[in-house]
């Protein structure tokens, strides 16, 4: 017997009728143990599971010891004043929101060569 690619597959499924089909569906659950039905419910979650949250915010939870460099980093990203982005580097806070996540990793690997830990959620 000729093994049925995909597309064969699905070629003859749109020439079945809704009986033909529940027929096969009941015939794979006896033969073969299967329930089509139920390894699409299970395989739907996983799917969602991988792709995650799509953006994301950078916090920043230590200046490190030496904030001048990380406080002109703050400035720089955000675009704030001078006295915003060091009561940011004071007293920690969110960088940036609502940003992609390879943005993110670029921000938190230049905020670290200045010495700070940032955080990515």
């Amino acid at each position: 017997m000729a093994k049925l690619n995909k597309d064969d597959f699905i070629a003859s499924l749109k020439e079945m009728t809704v009986l033909e089909i529940k027929e096969l569906v009941d015939a794979m659950k006896d033969e073969l143990g299967i329930d089509p039905s139920a390894v699409a419910v299970a395989a739907a979650p996983a799917a969602a599971v991988e792709e995650g949250p799509s953006t994301v915010t950078v916090t920043l939870t230590s200046a490190g010891g030496s904030k001048v460099p990380v406080i002109k980093l703050i400035k720089e990203i955000t675009g704030l004043g001078l006295k915003e982005a060091k009561d940011i580097a004071d007293n920690g806070g969110a960088i940036k929101e609502d940003i992609s996540k390879e943005e993110a990793e670029e921000i938190k690997s230049k905020l670290e060569e200045a010495g700070a830990s940032v955080e990515i959620a």
